[in-house]
């Protein structure tokens, strides 16, 4: 799809989604749904929002939510368009809830789980997620997503994101073609490779969505604010497998700029496991 026929996002914002690998969507979702799933979360941790003496953990997880709310915080019609304008029309699966939810209290004392990473895909049924995997076609991924259902401002444990780290990955992964790597071997060296990225803060309003590559390295930090943080980190998952001869999303544009292959080689072997590349 050219990028001036693109739906739902600005060109502009296709353009930054490719290059640094991500896309901010102020208002993606209502105060009112962000205030109901918020409620619905509070009483899941079995806390109360006005006794501050009993946050004594310095995060909470909580899984899947599939009421009302969530359901249709997930489906508004702005993100359907942005759906379809990173991802493609009928290439994504509606989401039919939200989760997990890292709800994060203002606490001195580290969660230790503030590692940098990405988000894998597939091989979820190995017991350990360390050997959980992703391959250059983001099998079983077509985005990562960051819900925002409280206002997150910088110290209020915002999600830790390395810009442009998505291009980097995908030059990582392409050697090793269907197979792609453990969570394991990705992070064998602690994501040096992705150091010299900038790093940004997934900052917002409750209804700020962010929208990122399914490659880009993030991380959490603990919370010295002084309310809790409420998000949801879902995958946006795909309709189907790779199509090599699907014009190219702004997705698998990300991946084929940053290998440095042609746009118009949609049906050809990449390097490495004769797969072409998302």
């Amino acid at each position: 799809m050219p990028l001036s026929q693109t739906p739902g996002l600005t060109v502009r914002q296709v353009e930054d989604f490719i290059a640094d690998g991500f896309v901010r969507l102020e208002g993606a979702f209502s105060p009112h749904l962000a205030r109901a799933c918020r409620d619905a979360l509070w009483a899941d941790t079995g806390l109360s929002p006005d006794d501050p003496a009993v946050w004594t953990q310095p995060v909470i997880r909580i899984g899947w939510k599939s009421t009302p709310p969530f359901v249709e915080a997930a489906n508004t019609p702005r993100l359907h368009a942005a759906y379809d304008a990173l991802v493609g029309a009928g290439r994504w699966l509606p989401p039919q809830g939200l989760g997990s939810f890292p709800i994060r209290f203002p606490s001195a004392e580290s969660a230790g789980d503030e590692g940098w990473h990405v988000d894998v895909s597939f091989g979820t049924e190995n017991p350990d997620f360390m050997d959980w995997r992703v391959n250059v076609t983001s099998r079983g991924r077509a985005l990562l997503m960051l819900f925002l259902f409280s206002e997150v401002g910088p110290r209020d444990a915002p999600t830790r994101i390395r810009k442009g780290s998505h291009r980097v990955i995908a030059r990582e992964l392409l050697p090793w073609g269907e197979a792609g790597l453990s969570l394991s071997e990705l992070s064998a060296e602690d994501y040096a490779s992705t150091r010299d990225c900038p790093e940004t803060l997934a900052t917002g309003a409750a209804g700020t969505v962010y929208l990122c590559h399914p490659f880009l390295v993030h991380a959490a930090q603990r919370h010295e604010g002084k309310e809790p943080r409420f998000m949801a980190q879902p995958a946006l998952l795909p309709a189907g497998g790779f199509d090599p001869a699907a014009p190219p999303s702004p997705v698998q544009i990300a991946i084929r700029r940053a290998c440095g292959l042609s746009l118009q080689n949609t049906d050809g072997p990449a390097a490495g496991g004769g797969v072409s590349p998302g």
